[in-house]
């Protein structure tokens, strides 16, 4: 595990190499980047630069292709669900060019910097009455990419990291695993061409929130305690993932799989977006700067 801090935010990368890790992990074998942005909720131009700076870097050490290969961009979730619609929000703002390099070749290519590159918002299965994967799968055979990078929105385990976080991992993802409706797998192995998720905790589970609100009261009550007393020591014993799922069930009658998200969620997915967009279009197009690109954040 690699960590890197400065003063507005901490990059942490992990690499499980074989099957003992990926058991200890409770995650695939591949590359795991978060990047922690504690004010990244806040609307401050001159850290959403900073942090699509930084977020770039992150891709160009995944994007390992020639400038000439093609990437399709995904941008998952229901444009009609405020905190499900990060990745159609995020599809607004990407610099599509795999059509000018196309049919403008003189004006645009790769020789300049700009990499072919095309996006699309594929909607949830709710909307199409087709699964996510099969209109990406079908688009793969269609375009032919080189690689496939997918944008969601995720349902956090815990509350601090609701849109304090940007994850990016080369495994691929399930769309709709969060908040318990797993899809088809927009991963390597299932499209035929390598696929890297980005994405930004929207929402948390009832259960999640109990059990964070029960780690800050045993902490608090602990402090308070009598030495020696067996209640608190019971209390702080008491593993988190045990916690959880003892709520979960407590709770599931009463509100079943209820996600709650902040109030500003309007305002954190414009910003979150913003992020996400200035990363990739610097990532993808190396010959535009940021000052280019921040013309297509607006």
């Amino acid at each position: 595990m690699d960590t890197e801090k400065s003063k507005q935010m901490t990059i942490s990368r992990v690499r499980i190499e074989d099957e003992e890790g990926s058991e200890k992990m409770g995650k695939p074998i591949g590359y795991y980047v978060t990047l922690e942005v504690p004010r990244l909720k806040e609307k401050d131009s001159a850290l959403t630069e900073e942090v699509s700076k930084n977020l770039a870097d992150e891709l160009k050490r995944m994007v390992e292709i020639p400038i000439e290969a093609t990437v399709l961009v995904i941008g998952l979730g229901n444009w009609n669900v405020t905190p499900d619609s990060l990745g159609p929000k995020v599809i607004e703002k990407l610099i599509v060019t795999r059509h000018l390099i196309e049919y403008m070749p003189e004006k645009f290519n790769t020789k300049d910097g700009i990499r072919p590159v095309c996006a699309l918002a594929p909607g949830v299965l709710g909307i199409t009455g087709i699964e996510t994967g099969d209109i990406i799968s079908g688009l793969v055979e269609k375009v032919k990419p080189d690689m496939i990078i997918a944008i969601d929105a995720l349902a956090s385990r815990s509350m601090e990291r609701i849109s304090t976080t940007i994850q990016i991992t080369d495994t691929g993802v399930y769309p709709g695993s969060g908040v318990g409706n797993k899809r088809m797998g927009i991963t390597q192995e299932n499209m035929g061409v390598p696929v890297i998720a980005i994405g930004i905790p929207t929402v948390v589970d009832a259960a999640t929130m109990a059990n964070d609100t029960l780690d800050m009261l045993i902490g608090q009550f602990t402090r308070q305690a009598k030495p020696g007393s067996d209640f608190y020591k019971l209390l702080e014993t008491l593993d988190k993932e045990e916690k959880y799922k003892l709520i979960q069930e407590v709770m599931s009658p009463f509100v079943g799989q209820l996600v709650v998200t902040p109030k500003e969620i309007d305002s954190l997915i414009d910003n979150t977006a913003k992020t996400l967009a200035g990363g990739l279009n610097l990532a993808l197009h190396p010959g535009i700067q940021y000052n280019e690109v921040s013309t297509f954040l607006q």
